[in-house]
């Protein structure tokens, strides 16, 4: 995919559910946010999550979908050696790549203040380390840089370059903030693969400025919106509105019932009676049921 002409979008997945939806509408890759990770066990992301729970989901990802995973990796939890370990980790996890950034330990998402970088040379042994320790040549790693906040775009630029001699075979600025970001992104490192982070410009343009991969569609703040709003429906109507829900068989689809269906009647497991859309019709039915009965009245 990387050596296609194509852009690639990988939306942001915190889960193997959002990652099996991103697959059936179509997405060829998908991105597991370590923000959406450490929110999901409910911490903020400021470097509270270990690398075995990072691992832990990305299997649990890799193993749900047919398509690339690419996955945050945080600063590889320590030093070259044990970056080298978290590379044999997330490689026997069935990722496709991932991303190490040259932050401070315990690092800060990349658009909160405070966050500190390390010195080039160190980040570099790091890049190096991941390097030694893929076994598989077409395991990606992506050295991610956080220098812009904190020392500006002349040593973000320095060491974007210096990653890439190093030998990562994509740069990743994060804590791009604007469209004069993207561009200065796109001239100043025009000759080296780039993967950008956000949801400023479509992925057409990302393309056109030649970016390589671009992480979207930030299925944190979606979900804190949607869910959030109908909670508080809940609180203040009694009820949330039917229409905001997909049905139980809409998930069981994605998640693949069908095939479970399948294998209990290859196996002799149990003799299903009846299949997925009947099952979806006498759901629909009763959610139609439920849907009329009056609310209670007011006191």
């Amino acid at each position: 995919m990387l050596a296609s002409d194509q852009l690639i979008v990988a939306p942001f997945v915190l889960n193997a559910l959002h990652a099996r939806i991103a697959e059936d509408v179509g997405h060829h890759a998908v991105y597991m946010t370590g923000a959406g990770t450490a929110a999901e066990r409910g911490f903020p992301d400021v470097g509270l999550i270990t690398m075995t729970e990072m691992v832990s989901n990305a299997k649990y990802i890799a193993d749900a979908v047919n398509i690339p995973v690419i996955c945050d990796a945080d600063t590889g939890y320590g030093n070259p050696l044990n970056v080298h370990r978290t590379v044999r980790e997330y490689e026997s996890a069935g990722v496709a790549a991932i991303h190490l950034e040259d932050q401070v330990f315990p690092k800060k998402c990349g658009f909160f203040a405070g966050k500190q970088v390390v010195p080039i040379t160190d980040h570099v042994q790091k890049i190096r380390a991941a390097l030694d320790a893929r076994t598989d040549p077409d395991f990606v790693i992506i050295a991610r840089c956080d220098a812009y906040a904190v020392n500006g775009w002349e040593d973000t630029v320095e060491r974007c370059r210096a990653y890439r001699e190093a030998g990562a075979d994509l740069v990743f600025v994060d804590g791009i903030k604007s469209q004069d970001d993207i561009q200065r992104y796109a001239a100043d490192l025009g000759d080296v693969p780039r993967m950008y982070n956000g949801d400023l410009a479509t992925t057409q343009k990302m393309q056109d400025l030649g970016y390589k991969i671009m992480i979207c569609g930030s299925t944190i703040w979606l979900i804190y919106k949607q869910v959030r709003a109908a909670y508080e429906e809940l609180m203040t109507d009694g009820m949330v509105d039917p229409d905001r829900y997909g049905t139980r068989w809409d998930v069981a689809s994605v998640l693949g019932l069908d095939a479970i269906y399948e294998l209990e009647k290859k196996y002799g497991v149990q003799d299903v009676g009846t299949d997925v859309a009947a099952l979806a019709a006498a759901q629909a039915v009763q959610m139609a049921a439920d849907a009329a009965v009056p609310a209670p009245a007011d006191d």
